[in-house]
C-alpha cells in the first residue's frame, strides 16, 4: 500500500515482472476491505499515508486472526533507528528505506515468502518446558489450564527458546531466527518482546521461566 501513484505503480510492475500477483491501493479503505477478502501471501506497507498511518494499519492486521500471520514488508523514506525498530516491534516482518533498487525490493519480498512457507514437517508438534504446554499446529500455549495468548512474534520467540531450553541463545541470534534478519543495534527488538512475552507468562502464573543472560541473550532453563 503506496499513496504515491508513481511509486505504486512501479513496485506493482515490478512485482508482476518478477512473476508476482501485485494490487496497489493508495489508502487504508480500499487495502482493508480487499485483503479481508483476498487473504495475500505477502503486503508491502508504507509508513507516511494520508489517511491513516502504516503502523496503525500494522497494528490492525497483526490483532485480527485473519491477516495476523501475513508477512508485512514496511517501506519508508524515515530512516532513523526508531522507525525500524517501531516497525518491528509492531510485527513487521522487514524493513526497506527509501529510496530502493527494485533489484532489492524483489530480493527482500523472495526472502520474507520463503521464511513464512517454510515447512518442517519432521519437527516435533507439541513443545513444553515447566508445566508450558506450547502447539505448534494450532498455535496455542497453555500454562497448567491456563491459555495465554500471544503475538506472531512472541509465539516465534517462546517456540524458539523452548526448542533450545537449556542453551543460552544471543540476542543477534534470536533476531535472526525469530524476524529473519539482523539490523546491527536493533535487538532492543528482542528485549521488548521479551519483556512482554514475561509479562503475559507471570500474569498466567508462570514466572522464572525465560531467564536474562547478562550481556549476551537469554535462556530457559533445561
Amino acid at each position: 500500500m503506496e499513496d504515491d501513484t508513481g511509486i505504486r505503480e512501479l513496485i506493482t510492475c515490478a512485482l508482476q515482472s518478477g512473476g508476482y500477483t501485485a494490487k496497489g491501493f493508495p489508502d487504508g479503505k480500499s487495502f482493508f476491505q480487499r485483503v479481508q477478502e483476498e487473504q495475500p501471501a505477502l503486503i508491502l506497507l508504507d509508513i507516511m499515508l494520508p489517511d491513516e498511518d502504516g503502523i496503525s494499519i500494522l497494528k490492525r492486521l497483526k490483532s485480527d486472526a485473519a491477516t495476523a500471520e501475513i508477512p508485512v514488508i514496511m517501506l519508508s523514506a524515515k530512516s532513523s533507528e526508531i522507525d525500524k525498530v517501531t516497525g518491528l516491534e509492531n510485527g513487521a516482518d522487514d524493513y526497506i528505506t527509501k529510496p530502493f533498487g527494485i533489484m532489492e525490493l524483489l530480493s527482500r519480498v523472495k526472502a520474507v515468502l520463503r521464511r513464512s512457507h517454510v515447512q518442517k514437517p519432521e519437527q516435533q508438534q507439541v513443545l513444553s518446558a515447566h508445566d508450558l504446554t506450547i502447539d505448534l499446529n494450532q498455535r496455542t500455549v497453555v500454562y497448567l489450564e491456563t491459555e495465554i495468548v500471544l503475538t506472531y512474534k512472541e509465539f516465534e520467540l517462546l517456540s524458539y527458546l523452548v526448542r533450545n531450553r537449556g542453551s543460552a541463545i544471543s540476542r543477534d541470534r534470536l533476531l535472526e531466527q525469530v524476524w529473519g534478519f539482523s539490523y546491527e543495534g536493533e535487538t532492543r527488538t528482542v528485549d521488548a518482546h521479551v519483556k512482554t512475552l514475561r509479562q503475559k507468562l507471570e500474569a498466567a502464573g508462570c514466572t522464572n521461566l525465560i531467564h536474562t543472560v547478562r550481556g549476551y541473550g537469554y535462556k530457559i532453563g533445561g
